[in-house]
C-alpha cells in the first residue's frame, strides 16, 4: 500500500469511493472530493508514528481550519502539504508548499523542500502566509480528469 508521500499514490479511499459512484452513474461532486481528502489527510496526520507526527498534524489542522485554504484540493508530496483547483488525478497545483520541519519549525516555499518564502515557529504563521499568497485561486473546484 503507497503512503501519502509516496507519489505512485494516486487516490485516497474517500475518493475511490466518490468514483465508485462515477462507475454505478452518480459523477462525483468536487467540493465533495475535496472535503474527503482532506478528512483522509486529517485522519493519516492523527495516526502517524513518527517523531514529527504533531509537528505534521498541528499543520494540516491549521490549514484545514483556513476557508481559503480548506476550500482548495489538498494533497501531500513528499509530506509536503499543496493545494490544487483541481481533483485528482489531473491537479492544477496553485500556490506555495506548506512544510512541517522536524525542529518544529514550519516551512512555506515555492517548491516541494523549500522555505524560501518563510520559515516560522507556529503552523498558523505558516499558513497564515499561504493564504495572503492564495487570493488569485479563489474560484470553485473542478474535476480534474
Amino acid at each position: 500500500m503507497a503512503r501519502r508521500g509516496d507519489p505512485e499514490r494516486h487516490s485516497p479511499s474517500g475518493t475511490l469511493r466518490a468514483l465508485d459512484r462515477t462507475v454505478r452513474g452518480a459523477r462525483p461532486r468536487p467540493a465533495h472530493l475535496t472535503e474527503s481528502e482532506w478528512q483522509s489527510l486529517r485522519q493519516e496526520a492523527g495516526e502517524l508514528e513518527y517523531s514529527w507526527q504533531e509537528t505534521y498534524q498541528a499543520l494540516i489542522e491549521a490549514a484545514h481550519a483556513e476557508p481559503t485554504l480548506r476550500a482548495l484540493y489538498p494533497f501531500t508530496s513528499h509530506w509536503a502539504l499543496r493545494f490544487s483547483t483541481t481533483t485528482r488525478p489531473r491537479l492544477t497545483v496553485v500556490g506555495p508548499c506548506l512544510t512541517a520541519n522536524s525542529d518544529g519549525t514550519y516551512g512555506v516555499g515555492k517548491g516541494i523542500v523549500s522555505d524560501d518564502l518563510g520559515r516560522f515557529p507556529t503552523a498558523s504563521e505558516a499558513v497564515a502566509l499561504a493564504v495572503r499568497q492564495m487570493t488569485a485561486y479563489r474560484r470553485p473546484i473542478a474535476l480534474g480528469g
